[in-house]
């Protein structure tokens, strides 16, 4: 049965775009040859006590990213405790839906104030447990290497990183701000990937 907090996006055809012109724009080309040789599927995770993004993207031996899917765990309006459990179980869901081989998750260092901050680290911890009860390597990464490796800037803003998103993806629309987020946190994670594996590529030599 589906949830009425569970927001599920799917693009009846398969969306591709280019890593390595992407990535080449931004400086942090992406080599075919450095790349494995399996497409490796990954998900990217927006954290929020009230809105958890999530994006999921394949990128391949040739320097692609393809589009699989993208939603928004909509929780507001729950009790605290029971928003908790409802990201923790929409998380298993959306991942035993889509089979990630590996994850990503926007770090977070600042709040509003301490009680958001605490808030907002649980959800964050329920959203990690369920990363991790699957089995994934999990990848954190901070809103300033996302924006750097998404949009190019690290200070961009959120109509800018749905832009980039809907580009790079070849989606028809702008994803909803937090399937952004949780997108773009995919595609730095295939970024920096690429990157650590010239690096051991070259080292190797």
């Amino acid at each position: 049965m589906t949830r009425k907090w569970l927001v599920w996006k799917r693009h009846p055809e398969p969306a591709t775009a280019l890593l390595a012109e992407s990535a080449a724009m931004l400086n942090v080309g992406a080599s075919p040859a450095s790349l494995p040789r399996a497409a490796v599927r990954i998900i990217g995770i927006d954290p929020g006590s009230l809105r958890t993004g999530y994006g999921i993207i394949e990128s391949d031996a040739s320097g692609q990213l393809r589009h699989v899917a993208h939603g928004c765990l909509n929780v507001s309006g729950q009790p605290f405790l029971e928003r908790i459990g409802a990201i923790y179980r929409g998380l298993k869901q959306v991942i035993g839906d889509t089979q990630p081989n590996v994850a990503a998750i926007e770090q977070v260092f600042m709040a509003r104030n301490a009680d958001s901050a605490l808030k907002l680290g649980q959800a964050r911890g329920a959203a990690l447990v369920a990363l991790l009860e699957a089995g994934l390597p999990v990848h954190e990464y901070t809103a300033l290497q996302i924006k750097k490796a998404a949009v190019g800037g690290g200070h961009a803003a959120k109509e800018q990183v749905q832009s980039m998103v809907r580009w790079l993806l070849k989606l028809n629309e702008n994803p909803q701000a937090d399937a952004a987020d949780a997108l773009a946190c995919a595609i730095c994670h295939a970024h920096h990937a690429s990157t650590r594996q010239r690096w051991q590529l070259a080292v190797s030599r």
